[in-house]
């Protein structure tokens, strides 16, 4: 709705994670250089842990964009799986045909079959695990004999497991002591500071073609106060002031603007009614 009101080409504060948009903070670059490190290595798994709406995801699409051709991928969006439910899961994700998908040892030998074919031909496979901390032990386990399947020389599959600080906890039970050991790399994904959110804010009004600033200052430092840097919180609270800037017919964002954001997504405040103080309501 705002979009020709400030000559943007597409929105900027969408929540989806567009890797285009992405703002390469130092903490971001340092996550994706840890992930592509631990790729480079001979299997075993790779971890990217933080809070919710630090940009794990986004990180993990900018890494998985640039691998190369001769890697299949499988990607797990739900791991709330019993053993058996993850190893069917995995195996649809690679595109592995089964007779019987009730039963294990099937499912494993085709697995296990997928994995020696494909390094036979020189290619690689790579299993990610996103909201990994919702995997319970048993499933945990699972993964981690997947990557008993190897050569004398690398393991077969790699996997890269995404999840909330709850996954780090989860792995320093005396009882996944072995898949944790099997960790190769390993990164922990902070929110913004101040300066960077500045940055981000505007990185991504620019990335969409905006001909200038669109925040006041203190509106930016508003956003911070309000979001802690988190980038996801970031991106609600700017689409909505943009949205509010537009309504009262303003040419840039100010820090009032963003504190009745901040009530409407937060609840900061409670706020008296739902958008009252736009123009185009009451």
């Amino acid at each position: 709705m705002y979009l020709d009101y400030f000559q943007l080409k597409a929105e900027p504060f969408n929540i989806a994670p567009n890797p285009n948009l992405m703002y390469p903070s130092q903490r971001h670059q340092e996550a994706i250089a840890y992930l592509r490190y631990g790729l480079r290595g001979n299997g075993g798994f790779v971890m990217l842990t933080g809070e919710v709406g630090t940009g794990k995801t986004m990180v993990s699409r900018a890494v998985l964009t640039d691998l190369p051709d001769d890697m299949h991928v499988a990607y797990v969006l739900n791991p709330t799986l019993n053993r058996i439910q993850l190893l069917q899961t995995v195996c649809d994700a690679f595109q592995i045909s089964v007779a019987d998908e009730q039963d294990h040892k099937k499912l494993s030998d085709a697995l296990q079959t997928f994995l020696v074919e494909s390094h036979q031909r020189g290619e690689s496979c790579l299993l990610v695990v996103d909201e990994a901390q919702l995997l319970d032990a048993d499933a945990l386990e699972q993964l981690r004999l997947f990557t008993n399947i190897e050569t004398n020389d690398k393991k077969l599959l790699q996997i890269i497991l995404i999840g909330q600080p709850e996954l780090q906890e989860k792995l320093a039970q005396r009882e996944l002591r072995q898949l944790a050991q099997r960790i190769t790399a390993r990164y922990h994904l902070l929110p913004l500071n101040e300066q960077e959110t500045t940055e981000y804010i505007n990185h991504r009004i620019r990335a969409v073609g905006a001909p200038r600033p669109l925040f006041e200052k203190k509106a930016i430092k508003a956003i911070y106060k309000h979001a802690s840097g988190t980038p996801r919180l970031i991106n609600l609270l700017a689409d909505r002031s943009l949205m509010g800037a537009f309504a009262q017919g303003a040419p840039l964002v100010s820090a009032k603007v963003v504190k009745q954001a901040a009530k409407e997504i937060i609840g900061v405040e409670q706020a008296q009614s739902r958008w009252s103080w736009l123009p185009f309501v009451n």
